[in-house]
């Protein structure tokens, strides 16, 4: 049975876009947010404007909505811990944020990435540095475009953890009138679904890129949304999971809107930019572009085929053009293949 409280101080670490608008979901909830911020000026910038004028321009903040760049204050007090950093980075700068974490302390991931080198999911890395069990790890997934969660446009999500109290518990933490969550026991399938999705939306935004029309994009996502589920499936994901909000809904999102990071980052590809000068032009992360080569080294590892990720990891990587990528998924073999 969950001893998490109802309501409480949530710590939100950090303000981006997608910790920053969270932490609105949360304040409207009715709980008291601290987002830390790594940088002192944007911890001022939100006391001062009410706003975070890098990530969220134009987005006033509630009033219950506190942020700092002091790791203790954040985290002091806090019975929830919410981590919105760059999959990439979360092992190190969790490593040094552990120690101050309050001892029974929920952690939940909004985090969308597998990690390089080691192909962890997000909860196994929180596990593997805090200690936490599975009761005490969520994960928070779905169709989360930050600006118009942050606008309060209306919008359902899935929360996940392997003890279903503390999921019921975060389900109301975080209920608005806006936003919508449901709850599930398959944190494996919600982190596949939200990590993969980022990769097949790189190769949407690469054929949009190129010039291509509604059939080219719709036949990309309908195969990626077949790879994900042959990966999660083998990997003992419920295959419901892929068909809801946490799989098909989030596909969709990512791969429609050009708010999504990652479908802009697949056009500008498809348009010749390099990776290098991709990244060189934004601050914000496109967590496909560094999962990619993560998830195609799990599914190899699972003896699952998975062309987009092979695809999408050779163009990010500079070994293949966007145009050669097209190319080669319609010349591939059929035989073997049910989409």
């Amino acid at each position: 049975m969950s001893t998490l409280p109802t309501g409480g101080k949530v710590a939100v670490f950090s303000a981006g876009s997608w910790g920053t608008a969270f932490s609105v979901v949360l304040a409207d909830a009715g709980n008291d947010v601290t987002l830390w911020a790594r940088r002192p000026e944007v911890a001022e910038a939100i006391a001062e404007r009410r706003e975070n004028p890098d990530y969220l321009p134009g987005v006033e903040l509630p009033p219950s909505v506190t942020a700092t760049a002091d790791v203790e204050e954040a985290l002091r007090g806090a019975d929830v811990v919410v981590l919105a950093t760059p999959s990439q980075s979360l092992r190190e700068n969790l490593t040094a944020w552990a120690p101050h974490i309050e001892r029974d302390a929920v952690l939940v991931s909004l985090m969308k990435g597998v990690e390089l080198g080691t192909q962890d999911r997000m909860s196994e890395v929180i596990g593997q540095v805090t200690g936490a069990g599975p009761e005490r790890i969520a994960v928070i997934s779905g169709p989360n475009l930050a600006k118009e969660i942050a606008r309060r446009e209306p919008a359902a999500s899935v929360v996940a953890c392997a003890d279903e109290d503390v999921a019921q518990v975060l389900q109301q933490r975080c209920h608005t009138a806006a936003f919508r969550p449901y709850t599930s026991t398959d944190v494996l399938g919600c982190e596949l679904g939200g990590a993969y999705k980022n990769v097949v939306a790189l190769s949407v935004g690469m054929a949009v890129g190129l010039g291509f029309g509604d059939n080219t994009t719709a036949s990309v996502i309908t195969r990626g949304l077949a790879e994900t589920a042959r990966l999660a499936m083998k990997l003992g994901a419920n295959p419901l999971t892929l068909m809801g909000l946490a799989g098909l809904g989030d596909l969709v999102a990512t791969c429609s809107s050009p708010l999504s990071r990652n479908r802009t980052f697949g056009e500008k590809l498809g348009q010749g930019m390099s990776t290098e000068e991709i990244y060189a032009s934004t601050k914000q992360v496109a967590e496909g572009a560094k999962s990619c080569s993560s998830l195609l080294a799990l599914a190899e590892r699972t003896g699952v085929d998975a062309p987009i990720a092979q695809h999408v990891d050779a163009v990010v990587a500079g070994r293949m053009t966007a145009k050669q990528m097209m190319e080669a998924f319609i010349a591939r073999d059929t035989k073997s293949e049910i989409y």
